[in-house]
């Protein structure tokens, strides 16, 4: 009897250092592999095998971001109605000790990874830094918060490039910014809209008009540069910009009618219409873009 309480216990604690690195939430490193796409490298095996473990690395990074940000918050979760239940440090699932020693783990192989990687180690670095900045003082800095969770979506794609050894191209580093801005406007949107100011300091600062527009704003943009990059420079992707079209408009939808983009990874998953639009547009991608 004891034996199966304490494999219980241990499974349990096992569970809770899984949901503690947010897997879920990885999907998000998907950018680390666009430059793979648009170099038009995704049939090389070599290139392949470099941009998985770049990517393999950044969900490793991103699990310490959200380690130590649930350190940093662990009080404020634990006053919260949802959070003091789902994460698992404010629950107690999963001792701080524990999660001390799995983000030194986490640590430690990038720091290994640094003899094999540098390059996307030292992106890795800077996204590492970024995001400490942005836990300790940063999301507390109405406009500069938005654009600081926009930064990360950026640096997965640099780490993508430095992992080809490629440079990335303006064009992908514009459109990849107005589309991280988009998405943190619009989450920040939901957390006013379903929370008020009471989840988050900064969106005190905010209006829900005020983050509407900014979406709006970084949704054309994105439009608008990803068309041009397109129509100067791969005509032969033009297929593609419908389907870019149709998901930002279904992503809107999701946001207004069925209260999704608090996070975009669950409003993604969630919406069969948006996953088979991303699907699609990747399926375009790779026939226009394949080597001759």
């Amino acid at each position: 009897m004891h034996a199966t309480v304490q494999l219980r216990s241990s499974l349990e604690l096992l569970k809770g250092m899984i949901a503690l690195m947010r897997p879920r939430q990885w999907v998000k490193n998907a950018f680390v592999l666009g430059p793979l796409l648009f170099a038009g490298e995704f049939l090389n095996p070599q290139a392949i095998e470099k941009v998985l473990l770049a990517t393999v690395l950044f969900c490793l990074g991103s699990a310490a971001v959200y380690i130590v940000n649930d350190l940093h918050d662990i009080e404020q979760d634990r006053r919260h109605p949802k959070k003091s239940h789902t994460r698992p440090l404010a629950s107690g699932a999963v001792p701080i000790p524990v999660a001390l020693l799995l983000l030194l783990a986490l640590y430690s192989v990038l720091l290994a990874a640094w003899f094999f990687m540098p390059a996307v180690v030292l992106v890795i670095g800077v996204y590492l830094l970024v995001n400490l900045a942005y836990s300790f003082v940063l999301k507390h800095k109405p406009v500069i918060d938005i654009f600081t969770i926009a930064t990360g979506f950026v640096l997965r794609v640099y780490a993508g490039a430095m992992a080809l050894t490629i440079p990335v191209s303006s064009w992908m580093f514009v459109t990849t910014l107005c589309l991280a801005l988009y998405l943190a406007a619009v989450k920040r949107r939901q957390e006013l809209a379903t929370n008020g100011s009471l989840s988050r300091e900064v969106l005190r600062y905010y209006t829900q008009g005020l983050v509407d527009r900014y979406a709006e704003m970084a949704a054309t943009g994105a439009l608008l540069f990803y068309s041009l990059f397109v129509i100067t420079s791969r005509p032969e992707m033009v297929i593609t910009i419908p389907l870019v079209l149709y998901g930002l408009f279904r992503y809107w939808f999701v946001v207004e009618a069925k209260g999704g983009g608090e996070s975009p990874t669950d409003a993604l998953l969630s919406d069969w219409q948006l996953l088979l639009t991303a699907v699609l547009w990747v399926v375009a991608c790779a026939i226009a873009l394949w080597p001759n």
